[in-house]
């Protein structure tokens, strides 16, 4: 058993890596990011969607490319919009400040609740976009006959990806960096050449463009035109997804967190414009048309460098069409490091299972990374990775999400206006971002609805209602163990007198550590729960032990895991609630003791102190208390943790005895478990 252990910690230290250290405290300077890798960690997913926003903007131009013009000063604008008012948001929420905690900071709860469940569907959706279109652009370069291999190598590519963010947030950022570099190294090349190798022509190209749109506006009308041009604006929509990204990943920034996202948003929003803005004309300048087997981008590349030298051209296609395809799955890490996060604000508001706040020994959000990659598997698998109908689900959600949040900001500016002497400004900044994301989300929905826009209304639906059948069972949940708390504390002086009496019946003899019997009792925080396995475990075994020891372990999970002062805290916080046991204790006349730890798994911990209690009190019982729940086994197993099986099974394997106390959740039962003097 021992060796099987060994192996198993052998290779996720290798695929993984090893534990990090919580008391080190250069450790969260370690793993946060500074602005430069920001933009490329948080950056690539909006900077990536500019290999197929302008596309989808071009292919709603059919035969009238000279429109994408007035599509891409349309689109530069809205960028600059969009990202301005998020500057907004991170200025307003210093902490994080992504759509879910803005809706529900500013409208309502339950608003804010549908705008996270709208952005958790985004993030799959970015990952799995992400990566299709990756094997796109990878596959254009590639003969057709290997199409087929297309998805079997996106579910590799997601597989990697999954792996590389078990190991860390900044391990994964860094390692993908040269992609990023590549890809704005080519692309800027790119873009530079098309323009400045037509500049020579530019008094024939605006004559043409003129003519050009003479004509369309008699073929279609003033309005017609008008239409065509809004039409392309909106379905353009994926080009700015992602932008809200670097509110939501705040927590993972270097310090100052503010200033470091603000830089990021800059290098963000400008290189996406530029890309954006310079793609769109490019695509016109050399008149390419839409391929059924390659990319647009792939086009481009390809006219852009027939006249060059034959390897140069040859090898500059390659590198930017793999660096395109690259940063395209790098862009899926924004879902990864933002989709988790998300998870963990909805499971500490009760709306989500509250597992997701937990982190694993790298300090990584696990269990969201493996929903995040598990739910871009099913959905790649689906889609069959048509990049096409994935990016009319895109484009609808991350509305949802900007728009709420345009709404929520325009409220809140209204509503302090009066202590806010630049009220209306920053008001109209996000009033003008809630009409263009509304006029996006509205034209997207209705034009796309048949052809698969309903079917993340009804996926971003059903999650929201599992959400709510979520909260409302630990809503009772709470309200049930507040009256535990209560009623235990109001009985504490009652049961302390009735011990009292009890222990003067029992001759303990000297309190002697080696020859006396210990009890080891497990809690979390002082409390009724703690409370009631102490007076019940003294109650069902009076005068077996006279030692008694407390243990604890803090928890560090994503919402507390915000610096080393907090760590601070919560080691404050446990020292006094096992003073609180001991004071009980010794009121009762016996030994008390407290050992405590902070990590982020339970069993581990306590696992790391079991030689320390047993080399001063040898063969100790430990003792745990579970609460009892009612109603269906894997729905309670799926929203409680049931952690004091785990222990005991751990225990176990050391040979030592685990007690697991049963808490019953109705006051009224529980109060019967105890002795009738005590009531």
């Amino acid at each position: 058993m021992e060796q099987g252990k060994n192996i198993k910690g052998k290779l996720k230290n290798t695929f993984i890596g090893k534990a990090r250290d919580l008391t080190d405290r250069s450790v969260f300077n370690r793993i946060s990011l500074v602005a430069f890798f920001a933009w490329v960690g948080l950056g690539s997913d909006p900077l990536s969607s500019s290999c197929y926003g302008p596309e989808e903007i071009m292919r709603n131009l059919t035969g009238h490319g000279n429109l994408g013009i007035f599509v891409a000063i349309l689109t530069v604008i809205t960028i600059f919009v969009i990202s301005t008012s998020y500057r907004q948001i991170i200025n307003l929420f210093p902490h994080g400040g992504g759509g879910y905690i803005v809706a529900s900071k500013l409208i309502s709860p339950t608003i804010g609740m549908i705008s996270g469940s709208a952005l958790l569907i985004d993030y799959m959706l970015t990952i799995t976009l992400s990566v299709s279109s990756g094997a796109d652009a990878f596959f254009s370069f590639l003969p057709p006959e290997w199409h087929g291999y297309k998805l079997l190598f996106s579910f590799f590519i997601l597989l990697l990806l999954i792996v590389l963010n078990m190991r860390g947030v900044k391990e994964s950022v860094m390692l993908l960096t040269p992609i990023f570099i590549a890809f704005i190294l080519t692309h800027a090349i790119l873009i530079g050449y098309s323009i400045f190798t037509h500049l020579g022509e530019a008094p024939e190209i605006v004559k043409n463009t003129g003519a050009e749109m003479s004509s369309t506006i008699s073929q279609l009308g003033v309005f017609g035109t008008i239409f065509l041009i809004l039409k392309a604006y909106s379905m353009g929509a994926g080009t700015y997804t992602g932008i809200e990204a670097v509110s939501n990943g705040i927590p993972n920034l270097r310090e100052p967190k503010v200033k470091t996202a603000q830089k990021a948003m800059i290098l963000l929003s400008v290189s996406l414009a530029i890309a954006a803005f310079g793609l769109i004309i490019s695509y016109y300048l050399f008149h390419v048309q839409i391929s059924p087997t390659k990319t647009l981008n792939a086009v481009l590349v390809e006219t852009a460098t027939a006249g060059w030298n034959h390897y140069i051209g040859k090898g500059f296609v390659f590198l930017t069409l793999l660096s395109e395809a690259s940063l395209l799955f790098v862009a899926a890490q924004t879902g990864f490091l933002d989709g988790p996060r998300v998870m963990a604000n909805m499971a500490q508001d009760n709306w989500f299972p509250r597992k997701f706040t937990h982190l694993s020994d790298r300090l990584v959000s696990q269990n969201g990374i493996l929903i995040m990659g598990g739910a871009a598997f099913i959905l790649l698998y689906f889609s069959k990775g048509s990049v096409s109908w994935l990016v009319i689900l895109y484009s609808i959600n991350v509305f949802i999400t900007f728009t709420l949040s345009q709404f929520g900001m325009v409220r809140h500016w209204i509503m302090v206006r009066k202590e806010e002497k630049k009220w209306f400004w920053k008001m109209l900044i996000n009033g003008i971002g809630l009409i263009m994301t509304t006029f996006i989300l509205f034209t997207v929905l209705i034009i796309k609805f048949e052809e698969g826009g309903w079917v993340t209304i009804v996926i971003t639906g059903v999650l929201s209602v599992v959400a709510v059948i979520i909260k409302r069972h630990y809503n009772f949940v709470r309200k049930e163990i507040i009256e535990i708390q209560k009623k235990i504390k109001q009985v504490i002086p009652d049961i302390i007198s009735v011990m009292k009496f009890r222990m003067k019946k029992t001759n303990f003899g000297s309190f002697d550590i080696i020859t006396n019997r210990t009890v080891v009792l497990l809690v979390n925080g002082y409390g009724g729960l703690g409370l009631y396995s102490l007076f019940k475990t003294l109650n069902d075994f009076n005068g077996t032990y006279n030692n008694i020891v407390f243990v604890e372990v803090g928890v560090m999970d994503s919402i507390k895991f915000k610096g080393f002062d907090k760590i601070d805290k919560l080691k404050e916080n446990i020292e006094i609630d096992m003073k609180k046991y001991i004071y009980i204790a010794e009121q009762l006349g016996l030994h008390g003791d407290s050992y405590y730890a902070i990590g982020t798994d339970i069993v581990e911990e306590i696992d790391k102190l079991i030689p320390v209690i047993t080399a001063k009190y040898p063969n100790p019982v430990f003792v745990g208390g579970q609460l009892l729940f009612e109603g269906n086994a894997f729905f309670n197993k799926l929203l409680h943790n049931y952690t004091i099986f785990a222990v005991q099974r751990n225990l176990y394997k050391h040979g030592i005895t685990t007690i697991v106390i049963p808490i019953p959740m109705q006051i009224s039962e529980l109060m019967e478990t105890l002795p009738k003097e005590y009531k």
